[in-house]
């Protein structure tokens, strides 16, 4: 089901005593169908956790869509871009299928009207309706043999098989078999990826796909510059890219209100300049990011909305244009 944006959850402080205009994301955000400007950022919630739940995990993302639109509204805006806010895909009935195909829809809807969508979640079982959405978009564009790429920040592969149920395990296992059904190469790396997380089984399947999977122990800074190379070295044979964070790739004094909390987890900082890395290899290699997403977000077990906040937060750093 789908449901409009209810602007009310947009307030917050405002900066009147400041000579210089110093605009909150409440002030400048606007529904959908109030204003449809070109090349907008467009917010999207993905209110489901039935992904979790048959993932065996615990149940709240649900309302993360909520959260984190609460953590946005009174954050500074310094963005270029126009904002707002598409509204929610809600999962009723626990039809999981049903909410992914119309995430799917939304998402082409805004990739045809020149907006960068920003999916909030929501559990992982976002990724095959985001997956859906680039393919739909691609289609209407006679674009089918694209290179697309995905970067994944995630404790968890997310490549479990979907043979006998779909939740937020399998995504990726997903977009892998429909992209080998349709003789296309799945570009996939993992950015996080904690081994006493992931089965052999699953870490097999990832090395016979050649996943680029960057351990969380890895991930620090020292070792920027040697992940940053593999990172120009995914990009650049690719024609465009998703980028996906999983909450849960960070460590539970950072991010609680998840799923499933991370004892080690990587850095946020870290984190964010490998996002800027990101862009900038795909900007330099003409690789058109299309769409980003946050997953996990599950305010029950959220502490002070710090895991809101960090979500707040990333999503800026991935708008925020380059230098």
């Amino acid at each position: 089901m789908f449901k409009p944006a209810d602007m009310k959850l947009w307030q917050g402080r405002i900066d009147s005593e400041e000579s210089t205009p110093s605009p909150r994301w409440h002030q400048v955000i606007n529904a959908a169908e109030e204003i449809n400007p070109q090349e907008s950022i467009a917010l999207l919630g993905f209110c489901c956790d039935e992904g979790v739940a048959r993932n065996k995990g615990r149940r709240g993302a649900k309302d993360g869509p909520k959260a984190i639109r609460t953590a946005l509204a009174n954050q500074a805006f310094v963005l270029t871009q126009a904002v707002i806010d598409a509204g929610d895909v809600i999962c009723d009935n626990e039809d999981l299928e049903k909410a992914q195909q119309e995430l799917g829809q939304k998402i082409a809807e805004l990739l045809n009207s020149n907006h960068f969508p920003v999916i909030m979640g929501g559990g992982h079982e976002m990724a095959w309706g985001s997956y859906n959405g680039i393919e739909s978009y691609l289609k209407s564009n006679d674009l089918n043999s694209a290179n697309i790429g995905i970067i994944n920040f995630d404790a968890h592969l997310d490549l479990r098989t979907s043979s006998s149920i779909t939740s937020s395990g399998t995504p990726f296992r997903q977009i892998s078999e429909h992209r080998e059904n349709n003789k296309q190469t799945f570009h996939y790396c993992v950015i996080g990826m904690n081994p006493t997380a992931n089965t052999a089984g699953l870490i097999a399947y990832a090395k016979e796909k050649n996943v680029l999977c960057i351990d969380d122990i890895e991930c620090t800074e020292a070792n920027i510059p040697t992940i940053n190379n593999s990172l120009k070295s995914f990009i650049e044979n690719l024609d465009y890219l998703y980028i996906t964070l999983c909450l849960d790739v960070f460590p539970a004094s950072f991010a609680p209100g998840v799923s499933a909390p991370a004892a080690l987890g990587i850095d946020p900082v870290v984190a964010i300049k490998l996002i800027h890395s990101i862009k900038h290899y795909a900007n330099n290699a003409g690789v058109k990011i299309l769409m980003a997403d946050i997953a996990e977000m599950s305010p029950p077990y959220d502490r002070d909305n710090v895991t809101a906040k960090l979500a707040a937060r990333l999503i800026h750093e991935l708008c925020l244009p380059l230098d």
